[in-house]
């Protein structure tokens, strides 16, 4: 077994890439004729268990990546401290609708028939869940588009947090603390995204300042592990056949800690060429801030002076 064998150099557990089949086998080979049962007895005293992949080396690393964790929450808590809003914003996984297999397992008298195959022809569209997860609640509210991914999508979610929950639970809020990964629709080098946040900004006379994740560092995020995980476990096994059931599982997502979620469908078409020119640009007020400008910055109402 030596040439199969990895474990945990810094405990005692071990595991082996072998099948307990293939282990009895090779057993067999050299005169010993043990059981499937007793080869797992003997592997679990020599400390072997069963082990899954575990996700956490990154290729990318960046060297500011710590310094950027400590501002991160040093800003958080303050904002939080303050009574300021805090919301930690992403896309999760897109899922085709229809009648396809759902990854995991739920209590049924018999298992249910789902299509056999995943083309992306035979669904009745794609779901694009994009979340905004406010971290001083502990609640989450999902808008889910039906057309692309784009920033324009994720600056219209924002927006419907803001109209539905945001401007109810902090009326005398004036500033706003955006958490994100540093890709995707919020992508921290994307003017189309910061276009859309100074949209937000002269909407409402909003202060938003924004924070981003290193690269590789998205699994950091609060709304991954605190919103997206309950959701996927909540809707485990469960075809996600239209957007009303998707809906339906998003809004009965809850959680011990008392965690719950709104949703919201959105069927208008986000085109995906749209360019920021350079008359755009100049219009945004972009104030880098002085820690790692590259991602933390904050865009001011074009209503409002130039403050702090």
């Amino acid at each position: 077994m030596a040439d199969a064998t990895a474990g945990d150099p810094a405990s005692s557990i071990k595991w082996t890439h072998r099948s307990l089949r293939t282990l009895r086998k090779g057993l067999r080979c050299q005169g010993v004729r043990l059981s499937e049962k007793t080869i797992a007895r003997l592997l679990r005293d020599q400390d072997f268990s069963l082990r899954t992949n575990r996700k956490r080396l990154a290729r990318t690393q960046d060297p500011q990546r710590d310094r950027q964790f400590r501002y991160l929450t040093r800003l958080r808590w303050l904002y939080v401290s303050l009574g300021l809003p805090v919301i930690s914003v992403d896309t999760k996984k897109k899922e085709l609708v229809g009648n396809f297999k759902n990854p995991g397992r739920s209590y049924r008298r018999l298992a249910r028939p789902v299509l056999d195959h995943d083309f992306p022809s035979w669904a009745v569209g794609r779901a694009i869940p994009y979340g905004v997860y406010d971290y001083a609640h502990n609640d989450g509210y999902m808008v889910v588009g039906t057309s692309h991914e784009t920033p324009a999508f994720a600056g219209a979610a924002i927006r419907r947090w803001w109209l539905d929950v945001g401007r109810h639970r902090y009326p005398q809020a004036k500033r706003l603390l955006i958490e994100a990964d540093a890709g995707g629709a919020n992508d921290c080098r994307k003017w189309e995204w910061k276009v859309a946040l100074q949209e937000l900004a002269d909407e409402f006379g909003l202060i938003i300042t924004v924070t981003h994740y290193p690269p590789g560092a998205s699994k950091w995020n609060p709304i991954d592990h605190r919103m997206f995980s309950l959701i996927s476990g909540n809707w485990a096994g469960e075809p996600l056949v239209s957007y009303p059931v998707i809906l339906h599982l998003i809004r009965k997502t809850r959680s011990s800690k008392g965690f719950h979620c709104r949703a919201r469908l959105d069927t208008t078409e986000y085109p995906t060429k749209f360019k920021a020119t350079p008359a755009t640009k100049e219009r945004v007020r972009l104030k880098p801030r002085l820690v790692l400008p590259k991602w933390n910055y904050t865009i001011w109402p074009r209503s409002e002076s130039r403050k702090g």
